[in-house]
């Protein structure tokens, strides 16, 4: 009896993959075994670096407030502790937001837990 070999579902798999590596430079582009490492960790970035864009922008975000603070005589952490006094719940995100772009409102804020 003669081997079976499922090609059908191999070309779609290996198909899929070189689909991935499209705009890769070199034997990456087009060489199954290399394409096939390079796509690899390729994802392995892409995973590894999802969750470091979340850092990345935590301390950005962190960085724009303590600019915005330090003009009216406080610091990050202090900033931080006199929100959690006051019970005002704003994220880092949008404290950095107002602080980069709305001025009048972040000193408001400011204001608001001095």
């Amino acid at each position: 009896m003669p081997r079976s070999v499922n090609v059908v579902a191999a070309r779609k798999r290996r198909k899929k993959m070189m689909k991935l590596a499209k705009g890769y430079f070199g034997r990456r582009k087009n060489v199954w075994t290399v394409a096939k490492n390079a796509i690899e960790r390729g994802l392995q970035y892409a995973y590894r670096d999802r969750k470091q864009k979340k850092r990345n922008f935590r301390a950005l975000w962190i960085q724009r407030i303590n600019a915005g603070v330090r003009e009216y005589g406080l610091s990050y952490s202090q900033f931080i502790n006199l929100l959690k006094k006051t019970d005002i719940e704003l994220n880092r995100k949008v404290l950095a937001d107002l602080a980069a772009n709305h001025p009048d409102a972040f000193k408001a804020v400011v204001d608001k837990v001095k």
